[in-house]
């Protein structure tokens, strides 16, 4: 997949600025497809040298004028073709994992304190995507349209999940291996995100 895909799945929703994908791209796509808003606005330059989105400039009082993207029909088709294609399984590259495949020949501490940030890191976008599923899908269903959505939502939701809890079990086998290092008393997920709803109640 390349950026301009995920651009052109972007603005099958509606209409938007380079400002308003850039956001779209914090806020949804960007889960699962990473890019800068630099990259995005050198994207679009592209595809609109190939025909794919056009733009419209819109005339504002006061303020500068926004230039507006929508699909061309070229677009579309090059949306459709790419999507019919076979996916490609994403693959890990995880230097976290390759230290501790070799555990016995590193520091240990500096592994732990790293595995707390990560486990700090994925409750974080846990609670995020919880946020989002309660917002757009607050009875677990959703329109035809949005289906799609609802699904990135829900793996994200379930990835962070896993990864979280895979953080909790290795902080504390960590800390069965560090000699006279304090214990470190995990709370788990679903005890801190419900004491997080209980409070945000």
């Amino acid at each position: 997949m390349a950026l301009g895909d995920a651009i052109l799945a972007c603005l099958t929703e509606r209409p938007m600025t380079g400002y308003e994908l850039a956001k779209t791209f914090d806020n949804s796509i960007g889960f699962f497809w990473k890019a800068d808003h630099q990259q995005i606005y050198r994207e679009l330059t592209k595809l609109r040298g190939r025909g794919h989105i056009q733009g419209r400039e819109v005339v504002q009082s006061g303020k500068p004028n926004k230039l507006v993207y929508t699909l061309t029909p070229e677009g579309r088709a090059a949306l459709r073709h790419w999507a019919a294609r076979p996916s490609v399984p994403a693959s890990i590259k995880d230097d976290l994992l390759v230290r501790l495949y070799a555990l016995d020949s590193v520091d240990v501490e500096p592994l732990r304190t790293d595995l707390m940030a990560r486990l700090e890191h994925h409750r974080d976008r846990f609670a995020r995507y919880e946020r989002l599923l309660n917002k757009r899908f607050p009875d677990g269903t959703a329109p035809p349209a949005d289906v799609g959505k609802l699904l990135g939502l829900r793996i994200g939701l379930a990835h962070e999940r896993a990864v979280a809890e895979w953080c909790e079990e290795a902080i504390e086998a960590l800390s069965a291996l560090s000699v006279g290092a304090e214990r470190t008393n995990v709370v788990p997920l679903d005890d801190g995100s419900r004491e997080n709803r209980e409070n945000n109640g």
